[in-house]
């Protein structure tokens, strides 16, 4: 029988970029944006304070963008301060190359197992989806839904006994399975 995990989102991850006025890593994004019109032109950016001064750095989410070729209903949502809008920008690829931001998801996760009925079957299959591409360990992820240490996790990746079709050291952020045999 098939087990299912989610690694699920619990808030907005940090933001890693080097803040210009106390040389800080870290910005906690609220989820609020700016919105500037130039005539034809506009520009959006997602606001995010430095974790350890206050300061505040914009990340653009649109530049210089001519307002016809806006997706609808995303100046709506601008306007809103919509969290799944500041979500969605933060996770786009095309947003963190061009801010040069990477984010941290340090306790910003949960994983998601439905139950503990699974750890007392000898043989256990499990799909672990993603809400988010959240980059974890492979390991870090089974240690927790099997309650089991991660030097546990390692030796039974050692003896065969957890396997799996991905590689699962490094960092994963896409689904997976893997087979346990106790």
């Amino acid at each position: 029988m098939l087990t299912s995990w989610v690694v699920m989102p619990t808030c907005l991850p940090l933001v890693r970029r080097r803040c210009h006025a106390c040389a800080s890593e870290r910005f906690l994004t609220s989820g609020k944006f700016r919105v500037n019109a130039n005539h034809k032109l506009i520009d959006v950016w997602l606001l995010a304070l430095c974790s350890a001064c206050g300061e505040t750095t914009k990340l653009t989410v649109l530049e210089r963008t001519n307002v016809r070729s806006v997706r609808p209903g995303l100046l709506d949502r601008a306007h809103d301060n919509d969290p799944g809008l500041a979500a969605e920008s933060l996770l786009d690829p095309v947003v963190r190359r061009r801010n040069r931001i990477a984010l941290d998801w340090d306790g910003a996760w949960r994983l998601d197992t439905g139950g503990w009925d699974h750890l007392d079957r000898e043989v256990i299959d499990v799909s672990v989806r993603f809400a988010a591409p959240i980059p974890v360990r492979p390991v870090r992820l089974i240690a927790e839904g099997c309650a089991l240490s991660r030097a546990e996790v390692g030796r039974l990746i050692t003896e065969g006994n957890l396997v799996s079709a991905v590689r699962l050291s490094g960092r994963l952020s896409s689904d997976f399975t893997f087979t346990l045999k106790r």
